[in-house]
Parts: C-alpha cells; sequence; structure tokens
C-alpha cells in the first residue's frame, strides 16, 4: 500500500519543477492520489491542475496514463515534460505504424512515467487489450467537464471512461480534473467515476491575477486596435463568434502591421498547426479564433484575451478568459458586449437539432451571459457564484473599480417591474419594452396591449434604453428570464418588495473607456529576446524554455550564482543546467551597464 510521502513530494516540486511551494489544493489532490483515493480537483485555469498528476506519476512506480482531448495539449505538456527531464509519451492519430509500437513499447517497458492519450483511444477494444500489458498505477483525467452533458464540452467519448477504466486489470487510481464545473457537472463526473462524493477538493474558482472587465458602446475594431497598439509587445487571443467575423479582424490587423493569425475549423489542420505554432513561438503576436482554439492552449504568457462576440456560457467564457496569465502574472479579459451577438446566440439555438431538454439548457447559459455582461456587481464575483463559491469582490475588475455616483432610478425600475406583472408575466423583453414606449406595433395593437395601464408610460426614454434597463434589472434580480426558446420575464421576491416600496433601486452611467499604457522593463525585453533565440535554435515553444513569470522574477532578484538561480520561480535543477550559464550572463552584463 503506497503512502504519501510529503519530504518527496516537496522535494520532486523543486527539483523537476523549480518551486519551493505547493500551490491551494495542489498537495491535498496529490496526498489523496498517492494513498490510492480516487479524487475531483476543481481548480481555475492556471491553478496548477497538471501538477496533480505529475507529481504522483514521479512518486508511483508504475505508468500514469493522461487522457487528454487535444493533439496540440498532450505536445505542449510532454514537450515541457521532457524539457524538464521527465520521460513522457503520447499517443494519437499523429503517430503511425512503427512509432506506434515503438511508444507502446516503451509504455510497457517503463521507458517513460506519463503517457498521454486521447479519450476515444480507450473505446478501441485493441488498444484496451495493450493497456493490459502495461504497469498502469494512475489514470488522470484532464478537462474532465468534458463527460458531462450538463457540461460546455461534452464529448460522448469521455461519458465511456466511467465503463472502460475499470477494464483496466491493475485497477489504477483516477484523477479528474477540470477547472469549470458546476455542481451539477461535478456530481455527473463524480457518479461517472465512481469517486466518493466527499474526494472532491475545490480550491476556488477566483484568478486573482485577472482583471475581468465588460465594455459596452464601442466598435469593437477600434477598441481593438487601441488596445492592441498599447500593449504591443503582449501576446494575446481575440476570439470571435462566427468563422467570416475572425477573417474579417484578422485581416483588418494585418493590413494596419500587426502580428496576427486567424484560427478556425474551416482551415486545414496543417493551417491550424502552422497558425497555433506560430502564437506560440512567439512568432505573431495575436491569434484571431473562434472557440476552436481552445482547450490545446498551453501558452502560459498569453497577457489578454479579448472577446470581440458575446459567448454562449459562463463556463465557456471562464474558459476562454482563463487562456490568459496561466503564468500568474497581471492579465486582462476582455468582453465587448452587444445585445445583437445574444440574439445571434439565440438563432443558433433555435436551430439546432438537438432535443428540447438540451436547448433549454442553452438558453439558460446564455441568460446568465447576459446578466454576467449587464451586472454591476464584481465580474470576478459573479463568476465564481454562478459555479457555486463565493470570494470577496476583487477590486480590479471594471465594476469594482468604476467610481461613478450611483442614482436612484427606484421609480424608473417600478415602472418597468409594474409593467411585467400587469401583463401578467407572460411576455419577454421586446413586447414590454415596448409596451413601455407606447409603440403601436401590429402586435401590441391585436392583443390590444395599448389598453393596459403602464403603456406608454416610459415614452420619453429609446427602446433600446428601456431594454437596457430591463437586462440590468434581470442581472441585478429583481426580475428573472424564465427559460426557453421563448423568454419570459418574470417578477422575483427582490423586485416584488421594489414595487411595495420597500428597497429603493440605483444605477451607474455608462462608464468612458480609457486606454491604458504599460511601460516595458528593459532587462525582461533582453532576457524575452534571449529566450526566443533559443527557442528558435531548438524549435521549441519560448514558455518552454521559461515562462514569462520566471523572467519577471529573474528580473527582480538578478541571480548571477548555480544557487541563486535556483530560487527562481520555475527553475529547477535541468533548467540551471541547460540555460542558466546564458541568462546570467546576460543579467551579468545588464548589471555592469547599469551600476
Amino acid at each position: 500500500m503506497r503512502e504519501y510521502n510529503t519530504d518527496q513530494a516537496h522535494a520532486l516540486l523543486k527539483e523537476y519543477f523549480g518551486y519551493d511551494e505547493f500551490r491551494p489544493g495542489q498537495e491535498e489532490i496529490i496526498s489523496a492520489v498517492v494513498n490510492g483515493n480516487n479524487t475531483l480537483g476543481i481548480m481555475p485555469t492556471g491553478g496548477g491542475k497538471s501538477m496533480c498528476y505529475q507529481i504522483p506519476a514521479l512518486m508511483m512506480d508504475g505508468l500514469t496514463i493522461v487522457v487528454s482531448p487535444l493533439i496540440s495539449l498532450m505536445k505542449d505538456q510532454v514537450d515541457s515534460l521532457k524539457e524538464m527531464g521527465i520521460p513522457a509519451g503520447m499517443i494519437n492519430s499523429s503517430l503511425e505504424g512503427d512509432d506506434f509500437f515503438e511508444t507502446i513499447r516503451d509504455a510497457r517497458n517503463l521507458k517513460y512515467k506519463l503517457l498521454y492519450i486521447a479519450p476515444e483511444r480507450l473505446e478501441n477494444p485493441a488498444f484496451m487489450e495493450m493497456l493490459q500489458t502495461m504497469p498502469i498505477d494512475l489514470v488522470a483525467i484532464d478537462e474532465a467537464h468534458c463527460m458531462s452533458q450538463w457540461g460546455h464540452d461534452f464529448r460522448p467519448s469521455y461519458l465511456e471512461l466511467g465503463n472502460v477504466i475499470p477494464q483496466i486489470t491493475t485497477n489504477p487510481t483516477v484523477v479528474a480534473l477540470t477547472a469549470t464545473a458546476t455542481p451539477k457537472v461535478a456530481l455527473d463526473i463524480k457518479n461517472n467515476l465512481g469517486i466518493p462524493a466527499n474526494n472532491e477538493v475545490k480550491t476556488g474558482f477566483a484568478r486573482d491575477n485577472l482583471s475581468f472587465k465588460v465594455i459596452k458602446g464601442v466598435q469593437p475594431r477600434d477598441y481593438i486596435i487601441n488596445y492592441l497598439r498599447s500593449h504591443e509587445k503582449e501576446s494575446g487571443i481575440i476570439y470571435a463568434a462566427t468563422r467570416s467575423e475572425v477573417d474579417r479582424i484578422a485581416v483588418f490587423l494585418q493590413k494596419l502591421g500587426i502580428k496576427a493569425k486567424p484560427y478556425h475549423a474551416q482551415h486545414t489542420a496543417e493551417e491550424r498547426q502552422e497558425a497555433q505554432d506560430d502564437f506560440t513561438f512567439d512568432r505573431v503576436q495575436v491569434i484571431v479564433a473562434t472557440n476552436a482554439f481552445g482547450m490545446g492552449i498551453d501558452k502560459s504568457n498569453v497577457r489578454f484575451v479579448i472577446h470581440a462576440q458575446t459567448p454562449g456560457s459562463i463556463e465557456a467564457y471562464y474558459q476562454e478568459a482563463g487562456r490568459a496569465g496561466r503564468d500568474g502574472l497581471e492579465s486582462e479579459a476582455i468582453l465587448l458586449y452587444r445585445d445583437a451577438d445574444i440574439g445571434l446566440r439565440r438563432t443558433w439555438i433555435d436551430a439546432s437539432e438537438a432535443n428540447e431538454a438540451h436547448r433549454t439548457r442553452e438558453y439558460d447559459k446564455l441568460e446568465w451571459m447576459r446578466r454576467y455582461a449587464n451586472t454591476e456587481d464584481c465580474l470576478q464575483q459573479f463568476i465564481v457564484r454562478y459555479f457555486g463559491g463565493d470570494c470577496e469582490p476583487c477590486g480590479k475588475c471594471s465594476n469594482c473599480l468604476d467610481e461613478r455616483d450611483s442614482e436612484d432610478i427606484t421609480i424608473e425600475a417600478q415602472k418597468v417591474l409594474s409593467c411585467v406583472v400587469r401583463l401578467n408575466q407572460r411576455f419577454g423583453k421586446k413586447i414590454v419594452a415596448q409596451v413601455l414606449k407606447g409603440s403601436s406595433t401590429q402586435r401590441i395593437l391585436e392583443m390590444n396591449l395599448d389598453e393596459v395601464t403602464t403603456y406608454g408610460i416610459m415614452k420619453a426614454w429609446t427602446l433600446k434604453e428601456i431594454e437596457n434597463l430591463i437586462d440590468y434589472l434581470a442581472a441585478s434580480q429583481y426580475l428573472m428570464t424564465q427559460s426557453g426558446q421563448f423568454p419570459t420575464l418574470l417578477l422575483t421576491q427582490k423586485g416584488l418588495a421594489v414595487l411595495k416600496g420597500q428597497e429603493k433601486v440605483t444605477r451607474k452611467v455608462d462608464r468612458i473607456v480609457e486606454k491604458e499604457v504599460e511601460v516595458d522593463n528593459e532587462l525582461f525585453e533582453r532576457l524575452r529576446e534571449l529566450r526566443l533565440e533559443i527557442a528558435r535554435d531548438q524549435n521549441t515553444a519560448p514558455f518552454i524554455i521559461f515562462s514569462d513569470k520566471a523572467l519577471k522574477d529573474m528580473c527582480e532578484k538578478l541571480p548571477t550564482t548555480d544557487e541563486e538561480f535556483l530560487n527562481v520561480k520555475g527553475v529547477g535543477q535541468s533548467k540551471l543546467e541547460n540555460y542558466g550559464p546564458e541568462f546570467m550572463e546576460a543579467i551579468e552584463q545588464w548589471k555592469i551597464t547599469h551600476e
């Protein structure tokens, strides 16, 4: 029976990964796994989920199988492990013939500590037979939310994992890891994999280094170009909902001299790989992508993620936004919100061939996305609460930093709430707004809604202003929207209190977007250049050499001896031997010129 040894775990953490302490939740998961307990780990993107199976793999005698959804994600992780001196391999559709069987032999003979495979492999009976000949101690399931139909990236092959893993004769321990699991999704994962209810480690969903922003009332291209010009040394991702919009934004940026490439499913596999490699190796500053550019991205120094169009769910948004700042440095997640994007998403759901239950779930997720965009509460807190947690206001999102005075809009809110009640809570936002405005459309007149007592009581307002107010009241939970193809507005207990004069409603005016400027650090730029030179020579990604966080730490500590260099975050013995002399020489030269 294996037992967790904390001294051994910390020694491995320092030797291979260059860290002195585990992040929150990591050691709790690692100890449970090493002690043979099936475990679910829920940690935010960038929280160090991969460490939760990589350290156990080094502590166990046998092989660790890692189920991973994308080839590109496997490759990045395998390259990173090899760079640290940890033997790892992968099996996917890119392996053929002799290479495939050689990898199987090496895994069988424990020449690897970790073997990455796609979930579809486990559905192949012949491959399952091969697994029976391997000394497997642990199965790690990355992006485990994919096995729940309540999740946003559901994949049927993931759903089968609960059936095929018990067939492995060595009876391996199972650890499932995800960043985006609501309580319902977490329950699905545990039931599917036979993980006991209390074997769940959740570190919270807050990303302390991410600043969330919701920007309204701007032309996306104008905002994007201004932002990129003030962040020209930084890597980032721009997400759009459609392939045509991705191409339009990418061409627009290229014409202005910005190194950008598009990425979407209509491109060939070779084109997508080339775009991803160019981004990974810092040959382009920006990738403009649909959600096809998703789980396979392991680039640590992404400083910003901009959504030019609104995603379909909080889960999708948080996972995509979480591509920024994986190295722990300050980064931004910006949503350029427009009502038209919600309408586009709703049209796609309407046209879906999915069953009614699935469509209802999608409508509900989209409504939560609308509420996020219209809340005046802390944006990070809103997201964390959506996932069933709680946190203090972040103090740095666009809402927390909004210093405008709040205005009392109780009377205007009462007008809206009263109209919803007068319409017997049978209509959605458009009809309610038209009645309040006093519109004389054919539908309003045919249904005799011009006879309702609240008809025209906000005629001085534009329809857009009324609809925005309704969105705000829904986001603030004075109203709720009934899920479905035709969402209707319903009064909440909180809204009822406003109607009775027991509670006031306040609201702030539209924000003004200000351009931010950052000053580059001279030494940091020199170390980045050195990292890029080495990466090009080795045909590897710069962030695999050192993360931006490691370079920043070098700039702070200015190490010039082996002992000092080992104290840099992310530096282990292998990194010291491979790169220490060159980086310490660059630091020494910088110190001489600045004395």
